[in-house]
């Protein structure tokens, strides 16, 4: 069923479509509450990209999908992201959707973690979801995008570790865009409770080079007090998709949430990674690639707000740009009334690769308090003719030395991604864009 934007949607779809999945009576009244704003609310309105001629009407919201009985079943691109001759025991696949492969070690069941799709913990832990769905991170009246993603939420996973839990080993999930028109309207919920700490992985991957479609995407990190958070993501969608991407962040009191982004996506792209630092003692460190080429249009958001004292703000963006393409970095760190001794810092660096590329960086500090330490570092440029030099003056040919350099200005995020297959697929992705 295609859906248009621009009209009113029918509530009648919505109903069905959480009944068939046997949501709880407050999430189907959530749905059409969301329904009703979307009509009315305008579009975001990014900072310096005009998206007003993106498409986010032009998707189909409906694909026939099966499961999947065994790793070894996978196509190779999504292969590349799991090891298949071991059996994973913390991975959740969504095949257009559809939860088509799900395992968590029985150490973690019963330690009482949860990872599963959204719509399993809809069913199964309804008050729980409710308790952070769309509540504190992001809100659903936002704007226009943020309601139709609340109104047609088609999938995502939920992941919940409790009090005094410590998830050793990475928890992975893979939202694979088979059918090349099907949209994702994707949320995902991760939840730390006080004490407990885990590292998540997710990847994103579409293969609709000229079919075009939308992925509509929220997530929400939630750090109780001196909990701990690692998030990492490859986000790999293919040129026709258009992605808006909202990924928030809240830190309590000694919880740290840290970010490691690989953008990679093909098509025009809105991507917001914003974290609030709510309690004393706070950290955050959200660090991002992007590779732009071709004729696509990128805007990137790295936002932090320390409301705590002592709270510990960090942003680092590293983009490079080639052909025509063109990103905005936005990073912007905000100091809020109270939060004596907060810290921000922030660095964004673009490497131009052609003539006809553009990056923009804009640091940005907000500071509405005396006692804190801020500061900020931005570059836009080609690469370094005397890095370049030193390596070609050791025999090492100008392609392989611009190589070398290009992946050595992106390894600080590559790096801090917590599972080989996962980090190994980000480089080649990387290297499948460059060159």
């Amino acid at each position: 069923m295609s859906i248009e934007a621009k009209q009113p949607y029918e509530k009648e779809y919505v109903e069905k479509f959480s009944a068939e999945h046997n949501e709880p009576e407050w999430m189907t009244g959530f749905r059409k509450q969301a329904l009703e704003s979307a009509s009315t609310l305008e579009m975001p309105k990014p900072d310096k990209t005009n998206i007003s001629k993106w498409n986010f009407t032009k998707f189909n919201l409906e694909a026939e999908t099966q499961g999947l009985d065994s790793l070894k079943d996978l196509p190779d691109d999504i292969k590349v992201f799991v090891d298949t001759e071991k059996d994973d025991k913390n991975l959740v696949i969504l095949r257009n959707q559809i939860n088509a492969y799900e395992t968590l070690s029985t150490e973690l069941v019963d330690k009482g973690v949860i990872f599963t799709d959204m719509f399993t913990a809809l069913k199964q832990y309804p008050e729980l979801v409710q308790k952070y769905y769309m509540k504190d991170a992001v809100s659903f009246d936002e704007h226009r995008l943020t309601a139709m993603h609340a109104a047609l939420m088609n999938g995502g996973v939920f992941v919940y570790v409790p009090k005094n839990v410590v998830v050793e080993e990475p928890l992975q999930a893979i939202f694979w865009q088979e059918n090349p028109e099907f949209a994702l309207f994707n949320h995902v919920i991760v939840v730390a409770e006080e004490n407990s700490s885990l590292t998540y992985v997710e990847n994103y991957i579409s293969f609709n080079k000229d079919e075009e479609t939308v992925a509509n995407l929220v997530t929400e990190v939630i750090a109780h007090d001196n909990a701990s958070i690692s998030f990492g993501s490859v986000d790999n969608f293919a040129h026709g998709t258009t992605v808006y991407m909202n990924r928030r962040g809240i830190a309590y009191r000694d919880a740290k949430i840290e970010w490691a982004l690989g953008q990679m996506n093909d098509g025009n792209t809105v991507s917001e990674n914003v974290t609030h630092l709510i309690g004393d003692n706070s950290f955050s460190y959200a660090k991002a690639v992007s590779v732009g080429r071709g004729d696509q249009s990128q805007n990137f958001t790295a936002k932090i707000i320390n409301y705590g004292k002592q709270s510990n703000g960090l942003i680092l963006q590293h983009g490079v740009m080639k052909d025509s393409a063109s990103a905005i970095f936005n990073g912007i760190g905000k100091i809020e009334h109270g939060g004596t001794k907060a810290n921000a810092e922030q660095e964004s660096r673009v490497l131009m690769l052609s003539k006809d590329a553009r990056g923009d960086a804009n640091p940005i500090l907000l500071i509405d308090e005396d006692d804190v330490t801020a500061g900020h570092a931005a570059s836009v440029g080609r690469v370094d003719p005397v890095q370049l030099y030193y390596l070609m003056s050791r025999g090492i040919s100008q392609q392989e030395a611009e190589r070398l350099i290009i992946h050595g200005f992106l390894a600080p995020v590559v790096n801090a991604i917590p599972i080989a297959a996962v980090k190994e697929q980000l480089t080649e992705v990387i290297e499948r864009k460059v060159y």
